[in-house]
């Protein structure tokens, strides 16, 4: 068969695109995430004993605003890369904000805490625990993620994986927010970050190796 002749037969094999496709990949890939993430949750961890009381407290619903704004603006991200040639636009800025806004507000909070009490209202009481349960936690969202990706056309494969892992690392401390007793943003601004933080190293690592066309 001719050049001319198979590319008039896939011409006329070819559909429509469908429509609003990266938007519902990535929509089913957090669904997805969120709803594995907290059956885990639940069965390894259980709630946080006091979460009818915690949930009173306005730290308690920044502390799950703050992850999800995350997962929210790097799922923005992360759409964008991964149609091919598109640009970043604002969504690496409405990425780097929540980030910006906790370590504000962890500053703020060390200069009014006794010097003697700085370094425990940055360790809490499970800052050993808190990055493996958040990493542990986003394994789904990570996963469906990069699934969700690999279905698209990203291009710049490091950085497509980076977002992909802060999106899944967003979804990992939001649903481990609700286990977690700690309260403090000092504690938030280094190991929910580290926690996040660790996944999306992760995903740009592993981006050109699993996002490859």
């Amino acid at each position: 068969m001719k050049t001319e002749s198979m590319i008039d037969v896939l011409m006329a094999e070819a559909g429509p695109v469908p429509r609003h496709v990266t938007e519902r990949r990535f929509a089913s890939a957090g669904v997805f995430g969120i709803a594995l993430a907290t059956a885990m949750m639940l069965v390894a961890f259980g709630l946080r004993p006091d979460i009818e009381s915690a949930a009173l407290l306005p730290m308690f619903w920044f502390k799950l605003m703050f992850p999800a704004a995350i997962a929210v603006a790097a799922m923005w991200m992360a759409a964008r890369l991964s149609r091919p040639g598109a640009r970043m636009g604002f969504a690496s800025i409405a990425v780097a904000a929540p980030f910006v806004i906790l370590w504000l507000m962890a500053a703020v909070t060390l200069l009014n805490t006794e010097p003697a009490a700085r370094v425990d209202s940055i360790l809490g009481n499970t800052w050993p625990t808190c990055v493996p349960e958040i990493a542990l936690l986003a394994l789904p969202a990570f996963a469906a993620t990069f699934w969700a990706m690999r279905g698209l056309a990203p291009t710049r494969l490091a950085l497509a994986g980076a977002a992909g892992g802060l999106m899944a690392g967003g979804i990992g401390a939001m649903i481990y927010a609700l286990r977690c007793p700690e309260m403090e943003a000092p504690f938030l601004a280094v190991w929910y970050v580290a926690g996040i933080a660790a996944n999306g190293v992760a995903g740009a690592l592993l981006g050109p190796r699993l996002l490859r066309w």
